[in-house]
């Protein structure tokens, strides 16, 4: 039953199923993704490629069970039968950046099937530095800058970038060994966010990972080969010293380091509309019906920011666009015959 469920979804099932259709309907490309979180990024992102000869549906790994992940997408369910009419669109994770040195990343980059974010995850791009203000207002309706979210994260960053290089070597060369993702997190958590205490709290970090980074050199005394060369590569990879934060776990940098800043700043930048409407409101009516009208217009900051799709304008997601482009270039037409109907759309009755 299961090897039949399996053969029934390869991409050969779907590439016959196609070739059934006349030339005028639309071709039909199944994208497995790893989890619920991912549909809609990747909805967003194919949509852009569909027009009147080709859809995608994009869909969970397996229908017979509710196992998700990147594992399940490339290994378990699919396994080989991913191909022009089936892909695979999943995180990068550490895998883009081992290069082939895992079989998981060497599939991730080998296949031309399977296309992955280049940031760490979907949660690094909600956290692209250069839309979180813009987050802010959609957040507050106020447009006010009041705290530089591209600098804080550029300083983070840094702080941070000889210790995560640090991190993807022990990936690389010893399978997470005595230094995991876990570790390294713990490390460069910030802490306790304010806006006026954001410099000392760069600064403990950076105490933090330039501590650990000397443990890790004694520990690892053959290692500066292997280590500089790594550091060069990761750079040519596009993770720089004022960009480390799209390359580290994405959960670990939504929930410490980007949500608790961007929090305070909406806080702020509320309180500040709230008191504008008292000091402009004629009487007391006015200032409770503006104050209503206000509260019923913005949004909480955790959900605009999993909304953010300011993204779009990184070089990473703009690169991520492109493998997609390539690969429908390469696409070969399938035969035209009796036409097979898309799905029919249920009546919302």
């Amino acid at each position: 039953m299961g090897k039949r469920l399996k053969d029934n979804l390869s991409s050969d099932w779907f590439s016959a199923a196609n070739s059934l259709r006349s030339k005028k309907a639309r071709r039909r490309i199944v994208a497995y993704v790893e989890s619920y979180d991912d549909v809609f990024f990747w909805r967003m992102v194919l949509s852009e490629f569909e027009d009147e000869t080709r859809y995608f549906e994009v869909m969970l790994p397996s229908k017979v069970n509710l196992s998700k992940g990147k594992k399940q997408v490339l290994m378990n369910f699919i396994g080989e039968h991913v191909g022009e009419d089936m892909i695979a669109c999943v995180d990068a994770d550490y895998d883009y950046l081992l290069q082939g040195h895992t079989p998981l990343s060497k599939k991730i980059l080998e296949s031309p099937y399977v296309f992955h974010s280049y940031v760490y995850a979907i949660e690094n791009f909600q956290c692209y530095a250069p839309s979180l203000h813009e987050v802010c207002v959609m957040a507050t309706l106020n447009d006010r800058a009041i705290f530089d979210f591209e600098a804080y994260l550029q300083l983070y960053s840094k702080a941070v970038f000889s210790l995560f290089v640090w991190s993807v070597w022990y990936h690389r060369y010893h399978g997470n060994g005595s230094f995991n993702i876990s570790d390294f997190n713990k490390i460069v958590v910030p802490g306790h966010f304010t806006m006026s205490g954001a410099p000392d709290m760069i600064a403990k970090v950076k105490r933090k990972a330039n501590h650990k980074v000397m443990d890790l050199q004694r520990e690892n005394p053959d290692a500066k080969e292997s280590y500089l060369a790594l550091k060069e590569e990761l750079k040519s990879l596009g993770v720089m010293p004022e960009s480390t934060y799209l390359y580290v776990q994405g959960h670990h940098l939504f929930e410490t380091v980007v949500l608790p800043a961007v929090q305070k700043v909406c806080d702020a930048l509320r309180r500040e509309r709230e008191v504008e409407i008292r000091n402009k409101a004629i009487h007391a009516t006015q200032m409770q019906n503006e104050l209503s009208c206000y509260a019923h217009s913005i949004e909480p900051a955790l959900t605009m920011l999993r909304k953010n799709t300011g993204y779009q304008r990184s070089p990473q997601f703009k690169k991520l666009k492109q493998d997609i482009q390539t690969y429908l270039d390469n696409m070969k037409t399938p035969a035209s015959g009796p036409t097979l109907t898309e799905p029919r759309q249920e009546s919302a009755s």
